[in-house]
């Protein structure tokens, strides 16, 4: 059965709106996620991306100046005393947030130690 409708008057051509997406905190953060990893995978893609130089931390001249031992240094901030060793000796290098938080160490250790007291 083939119907047609008939409309009364001149057709009207009307362009049909295409609803823009609204832009939101989660398409934002979605097509942020996308963007990296096409980063990560070597695609040439408009990305920003945001390099820090971490800081390099003598950290036996840290422990030293502030009076510590290896064991004390260790337990007062949280590290492994083994690891610590390690790391004054070069056996091992601190990951990049360990080397930021001995930086706040080296120059705020009093701001460290407050927080690691009322995390306790």
């Amino acid at each position: 059965m083939d119907t047609k409708t008939k409309t009364k008057g001149p057709a009207k051509k009307t362009a049909r709106r295409i609803p823009k997406k609204r832009s939101t905190a989660g398409r934002h953060i979605i097509e942020g996620l996308e963007q990296a990893i096409a980063w990560t995978r070597g695609e040439d893609v408009r990305v920003r991306v945001t390099l820090v130089d971490l800081p390099n931390v003598d950290i036996r001249q840290v422990r030293m100046k502030m009076g510590l031992s290896q064991a004390q240094f260790a337990t007062k901030f949280g590290f492994p005393p083994a690891t610590l060793r390690n790391w004054e000796q070069g056996r091992s290098h601190p990951d990049a947030p360990t080397r930021v938080l001995l930086a706040v160490i080296a120059k705020h250790p009093e701001a460290v130690e407050d927080v690691l007291r009322k995390a306790s």
